[in-house]
């Protein structure tokens, strides 16, 4: 699976994650031979920032969402401009981005916009920005780079709004993004703590399901913490500094070994890569494992799991958690495909189906049902009880989440990670 049910934690870094924020850190790295960092267009409130006690007061959330909303008409070149400001004035920092930087430009709107959504909410937009902290450990991002970052995007949104801009809607950005890259910039020290920045792995069975479906069995160098349901970043060989996310497809092994599903898109570089190219014996990167599709055990509710195409890797894993657990809450997955043919996991959750009384399998196609997988979900149930969790594409989990809240089911017992990478992570 290209792009997990979240994605999350990755918005628009070098090589596809989140985005830089400024930082009291100098410009160029120490002993760099990158050039001087231009005065113009870089506030130099940005040296002397306090660190505030709250991300934006309402009156900087108004002052940043405005600002926000002034460049929504012009918004690529916004961010084509910011991209040429930095490599124009830190030209040191462009061999830690893809080469081709058409979807990196698209990233970087999208986690600004997720960020200012929550601007007024802390807890959220914290969690957010840890992840995006401790997810840039692995494209060898170092504090002092943020400050650069952040100078050329704050240059950026004034040269594109000048009817707005002014020195308080300066001195507002600059309050949220110290604050913004302080969380960030923390969260990464304290997972360097605890784990590396990326783990080596090694493919050691590369099982071809149909023609574009692989199942890719994987020995981590070092020993990889993770939880059923949630995913992880590849990097190949073939396409350096280009990282898409997968989901594990079981719970964590004895014999430390992971499992994904990978299907393979039309011009998808690392898909294609890993379907059509990677063999065994082959070693790729994998980031630090993320997402919030876990199993609350805390609860004896039943889960309905909707899973579509390569989506069954993590709803696979979640009934082996449930299981694992000793738990007989009852469990009912909804396994839905194009066609027949894409039902390529389906003999395995037919077996553990007979395996657990408590697991009921039902598999919805649309050619041959003629009718979607939220509208298959609709005519059971009732759902209301139960913890839903939803993997596969965007389509499919925006409208399952209608479907669910519609026929009732609180949205606190609905999950599923964020979508907005998955139309530019799944390739």
């Amino acid at each position: 699976m290209d792009a997990p049910t979240t994605t999350s934690a990755d918005n628009g870094t070098p090589g596809g994650g989140g985005w830089f924020t400024p930082h009291t850190a100098p410009a160029v790295p120490p002993d760099s031979d990158g050039p001087e960092r231009p005065s113009t267009d870089a506030p130099a409130a940005l040296e002397h920032a306090e660190l505030p006690t709250a991300v934006g007061a309402s009156q900087d959330a108004l002052l940043i969402r405005r600002t926000m909303a002034e460049i929504a008409p012009v918004a690529d070149q916004v961010t084509s401009y910011f991209y040429a400001l930095l490599f124009v004035r830190h030209p040191e920092l462009r061999p830690l981005f893809p080469p081709a930087m058409d979807i990196q430009r698209e990233r970087l709107l999208k986690a600004l916009l997720t960020a200012v959504e929550h601007i007024d909410n802390r807890p959220v937009l914290v969690d957010y920005l840890e992840n995006l902290g401790r997810g840039h450990r692995k494209y060898g991002t170092r504090p002092e780079y943020y400050r650069a970052l952040g100078e050329c995007l704050i240059g950026a949104l004034s040269e594109y709004t000048p009817a707005v801009w002014n020195a308080e809607t300066e001195a507002a950005w600059v309050r949220a993004y110290t604050t913004i890259s302080q969380v960030m910039i923390d969260a990464a020290a304290a997972d360097e703590l605890r784990l590396p920045a990326w783990w080596y792995a090694e493919i050691v069975a590369h099982d071809l399901r149909t023609p574009d479906v692989a199942v890719l069995t994987l020995r981590p160098d070092q020993p990889y913490p993770f939880l059923a349901g949630q995913y992880t970043s590849v990097e190949t060989p073939w396409w350096p500094r280009i990282w898409r996310h997968y989901s594990f497809a079981s719970t964590p092994r004895s014999d430390g070994l992971l499992t994904i599903h990978v299907k393979a898109v039309p011009g998808g570089w690392v898909s294609n890569a890993l379907v059509h190219r990677a063999r065994p014996g082959d070693v790729i990167r994998l980031g630090p494992a993320t997402g919030s599709m876990t199993v609350d055990h805390t609860t004896d509710s039943g889960l309905l799991c909707l899973g579509g195409g390569t989506g069954i890797a993590p709803i696979k894993a979640l009934v082996e958690d449930v299981a694992e657990r000793g738990e007989r809450r009852p469990v009912e997955v909804f396994y839905g495909a194009r066609t027949d043919h894409d039902l390529y996991d389906i003999d395995t959750m037919l077996r553990l189906q007979q395996s657990h009384p408590w697991l009921s399998v039902r598999a919805v196609v649309d050619q041959r049902a003629h009718l979607q997988l939220p509208d298959a979900v609709r005519e059971h149930g009732p759902w209301t009880q139960y913890e839903a969790y939803l993997s596969g594409p965007p389509g499919m989990i925006r409208s399952g989440v209608d479907v669910l809240r519609d026929i009732g089911v609180p949205a606190e017992r609905i999950r599923h990670d964020s979508v907005e990478e998955l139309v530019v992570a799944g390739n």
